[in-house]
């Protein structure tokens, strides 16, 4: 059996590598994390998918248990500001559309009022709780949907938090559970006579062997590109913003407040990030360089997030798009960066590292490396960072933002043939379980609407059906929805004063960095 996993890179990948496989295995395995001391962490705040829990239900962690060494917060939704024009935003919440007499309520909405404006603020409900700045759990720990008349959430929520302080944690928690960390250089990557890797050599540690090896380099791709010389193809033909600028802006929280939701606001060449945390505020400026350089990225992004912070350093990244054409190559599997990377609007950088792991649990080879396991492992991660990059290609053409040559070349770059010809069906009906991206089920129909409408973009009429239909029910639920968010608001804590009492007893962890 494969007895010997190396891990190579640390960070949040390779660490959410380590502690999950450790859990999953236990002792039958040695897992070892070589890692430099001299790289940091490329992640300033990261805001993540709701299916972020999963890791740490498997972990066997409480959010009492790490979010207070992780600065973290919540995230209900993402607020997507000027995108379709300045001043006007919407939400892009974690809340299924419900089905009312056979049709989804958005077709409803089309059908009845047609202003996709005011679709979020009157359809869905957690808007307003954005807007309020209400947690997701009562102080009691009930959460959202639970004992209140909600039940259409998907899971309510995911989380923001500091990228390096959740490495460190775990790390610590690895390390007393019997991950290895050896933190070292690794001066050569050694192959044997078929080209499989056989070990490291580190400059103080010597030779590190290993069954398994897992790049979790980043954007170098030491073992995966470098090494095994696979191929990465770019997605720069179709998603142009290919560099970031990032600070970390300390504040006093208690009178600011958290948001629990993540800003995406459109920019001159790009958009700007802000991510709450509890101590601090993580934000960045995504960009493309054809139109922009690091130089103004950073004084644009200055300007609007830390007026008056000359010292704040920024941390300026050149951001690799795209994927390779194998994540499992031979005896090495990449994760993270190193694997595939299509922008942070959409919160599935950490998304996709989890779901990495997962897949190589479900197919982890033995001593036979049975092909047909790689093959099938790689299908599934391939397939599901192109439904991201289609996603994300849709935010662009739909926008209704072209006052600046940026935003009018988002409307005339290539689209991936499947999105132009689903957009062209969109362009009669809107999105449904049988008309998006089949192969990634992240973003699911209610996601694909709710982008759409809340762009600006809507079909030419609501189904014609709907004239014919009994609109009775739908009616009566569309009447009590401002009642219920209003419930729900009067319920729910503030989002600060439920992270102050989770928070209690740790405040030394979580001061601003």
């Amino acid at each position: 059996m494969i007895r010997d996993i190396v891990i190579v890179g640390g960070g949040t990948a390779g660490w959410m590598t380590a502690t999950y496989l450790n859990r999953t295995f236990g002792d039958r395995v040695t897992i070892t994390v070589v890692e430099s001391d001299r790289i940091p962490t490329i992640g300033v705040g990261e805001a993540t998918f709701s299916t972020i829990r999963h890791f740490f239900d498997h972990l066997g962690l409480a959010e009492r248990d790490w979010m207070p060494h992780c600065s973290a917060s919540f995230k209900l939704a993402i607020r997507y500001q000027d995108w379709r024009a300045v001043g006007e935003h919407f939400y892009h919440p974690f809340e299924r559309l419900p089905d009312v007499g056979g049709f989804n309520l958005a077709d409803w909405w089309l059908h009845l009022d047609g202003d996709v404006s005011r679709f979020d603020e009157r359809c869905l409900t957690i808007p307003a709780l954005c807007e309020a700045r209400r947690a997701p759990r009562t102080l009691d720990g009930r959460l959202l949907g639970q004992d209140t008349e909600d039940g259409r959430a998907q899971f309510p929520y995911a989380y923001h938090f500091d990228a390096a302080m959740l490495a460190r944690f775990l790390t610590g928690h690895g390390v007393e559970r019997g991950v290895r960390q050896v933190l070292d250089d690794v001066v050569s990557v050694e192959q044997d006579e078929r080209g499989w890797i056989s070990h490291l050599v580190t400059a103080r540690h010597g030779a590190v062997h290993g069954d398994l090896f897992v790049d979790c380099t980043g954007f170098r791709g030491l073992l995966i590109n470098q090494t095994l010389n696979e191929p990465f193809e770019s997605f720069e033909d179709v998603l142009p913003n290919n560099r970031a600028v990032a600070l970390r802006v300390p504040d006093d929280m208690a009178r600011r407040g958290v948001e629990p939701y993540t800003t995406a606001t459109a920019a001159p060449a790009g958009w700007i990030w802000t991510i709450p945390l509890y101590g601090r505020i993580g934000t960045g400026y995504v960009y493309s360089d054809e139109f922009c350089s690091p130089e103004e990225a950073e004084a644009t992004l200055r300007a609007v997030a830390a007026p008056g912070r000359p010292d704040l350093e920024a941390n300026h990244i050149r951001m690799r798009i795209g994927r390779n054409r194998r994540s499992w190559v031979r005896n090495c599997v990449a994760v993270g960066l190193s694997s595939g990377f299509v922008e942070p609007l959409e919160s599935t950088g950490i998304f996709f590292i989890q779901h990495a792991i997962e897949q190589l649990v479900r197919h982890f080879p033995d001593e036979r490396w049975d092909q047909t396991l790689a093959d099938e492992y790689n299908r599934r991660v391939g397939e599901v960072i192109d439904g991201v990059r289609e996603f994300l290609v849709l935010h662009y053409l739909a926008a209704a933002r072209d006052d600046t040559p940026y935003w009018k070349a988002t409307k005339t770059r290539a689209v991936p043939d499947d999105l132009a010809r689903r957009m062209r069906t969109w362009a009669s009906v809107l999105p449904d379980a049988h008309n998006i991206y089949p192969h990634f089920h992240g973003f699911e129909a209610y996601s694909w609407k709710i982008i759409l409408m809340g762009l600006g973009r809507q079909p030419v009429r609501a189904r014609p059906a709907l004239a014919l239909a009994d609109d009775t029910s739908v009616q009566a639920l569309l009447a009590d929805l401002p009642a219920r968010a209003r419930r729900l608001t009067a319920t729910l804590p503030d989002c600060h004063e439920y992270l102050v009492a989770l928070n209690r007893g740790h405040e030394s962890d979580v001061s601003p960095r």
